[in-house]
């Protein structure tokens, strides 16, 4: 085998194992704070993670009880 052949199998491997370990945790903190579990799917694009996790972090969670700070 060629190394591009070993590098695009390492990769593929790399993708298949590495995001559910990335998108699952997100999934279950955006949807137990009222948001889509879907929107944890973005974790996986560079730059948009940023985005969605600063728009995540200063909303107002539907779920979120008692005072805020």
């Amino acid at each position: 085998m060629t190394q591009g052949v070993v590098q695009s199998i390492a990769g593929l491997l790399a993708i298949f194992v590495l995001a559910p370990i990335l998108v699952i945790p997100y999934w279950r903190i955006f949807s137990k704070a009222g948001f889509s579990g879907w929107l944890a799917l973005l974790i996986l694009i560079p730059i948009i993670n940023l985005i969605l996790l600063c728009y995540i972090a200063f909303s107002k969670w539907k779920s979120a009880t008692g005072s805020s700070i």
